[in-house]
């Protein structure tokens, strides 16, 4: 099978690219640029190259040039930073290529025409939410955009179309071509930049656990249905004895209440946006580990077979890569790369 992929060259999509080429799939990618394929392709064992088309996803014309003789369909391309300096390109992206690469990609004929969302498109606080659970009221742009991203594919899939959504959640995993948020913050929290962590938790997931439930879509007959992606409710004590376990380091910590944290994260955020440099809060993070919404994942798991890694390789191999390339030194990394 031909298949479209959008945002074949970031973190999601590099990944479900390898998984779908090894499931014997043919892949074609909409770029922004061609010179993003093979950084993003080769440390995955891909090729320097593959089919492509240079565009964008609100571009009408360039979608449509890269839908020709495509039977198929991956919507991964979004901008995902909790930055508040990232809200120009979150509003420009998110949205307005959902409403271009799903209609396309429906009036094309692809089937099926699956679309990244996230567990933002449903975040409820202290509750636990299914696939098909109502769309977020949450605050916050990038939440706002993912909401709005996913109905436009719930309002496809409720006129009938072979639309699938497939929720993930925090994304962890080596070999992000980017090193986007979720690293970043990784990365930072082992440079000892986070003594302070708020309560609550988030549903954490490994990027290859994403990309297995995608290549195991494209297996299935298609049906309108939506999956949120097998992983782990984590906390700030759970991560922080996992990475203490890894690395072998004190790490240490303090765990306040998430409601305490708001207003300052609020208005470093607002800082933020005249900043040059990264701020250590990040306003919209603190809302989703505030929230602490738990995912019950059991459709991926029982219909797809997916089931999530343990968090000690998400951490560990991420750690490994963050070091490899340069990002960690042996010291903040610990015992995890001597072993």
């Amino acid at each position: 099978m031909r298949i479209l992929v959008t945002g074949g060259t970031g973190f999601v999509g590099s990944h479900s690219v390898a998984a779908l080429v090894a499931a014997g799939h043919d892949v074609r990618l909409l770029v922004r640029s061609a010179a993003r394929i093979g950084p993003a392709l080769e440390p995955l064992g891909g090729p320097a190259t593959v089919d492509h088309v240079v565009g964008d996803v609100t571009d009408p014309g360039s979608v449509a040039r890269a839908l020709r003789g495509c039977a198929a369909m991956l919507h991964a391309a979004a901008v995902y930073d909790l930055d508040a300096r990232a809200r120009p390109a979150i509003a420009r992206t998110n949205v307005a290529g959902a409403e271009t690469v799903l209609r396309a990609a429906v009036e094309a004929g692809c089937d099926p025409v699956v679309h990244v969302s996230s567990t933002a498109a449903l975040l409820r606080r202290r509750a636990t939410v299914t696939p098909d659970s109502a769309l977020s009221s949450a605050p916050g742009p990038y939440i706002r955009s993912k909401v709005a991203s996913e109905a436009v594919a719930r309002g496809l899939q409720d006129a009938g179309a072979p639309v699938v959504i497939v929720q993930p959640g925090a994304v962890l995993g080596p070999d992000d071509p980017h090193c986007g948020d979720q690293a970043r913050r990784l990365r930072d929290i082992l440079r000892g930049r986070y003594p302070v962590w708020p309560s609550g938790g988030l549903h954490v997931v490994d990027v290859r656990d994403v990309a297995a439930v995608h290549a195991a879509v494209f297996a299935l007959p298609a049906k309108p249905t939506r999956y949120l992606v097998p992983g782990r409710f984590v906390d700030g004590a759970t991560m922080f004895a996992t990475l203490r376990g890894l690395t072998g380091r004190r790490l240490p910590c303090l765990v306040v209440p998430s409601a305490a944290m708001l207003p300052l994260s609020r208005s470093m955020s607002a800082v933020q946006r005249v900043t040059p440099f990264h701020l250590p809060v990040d306003h919209e993070g603190v809302v989703f580990v505030d929230a602490a919404t738990r995912c019950d994942d059991s459709r991926a798991r029982d219909e797809l077979g997916v089931e999530p890694r343990a968090l000690t390789e998400t951490y560990g191999d991420t750690i490994r890569w963050l070091h490899r390339t340069g990002r960690l030194t042996a010291r903040q990394a610990g015992a995890v790369v001597r072993r």
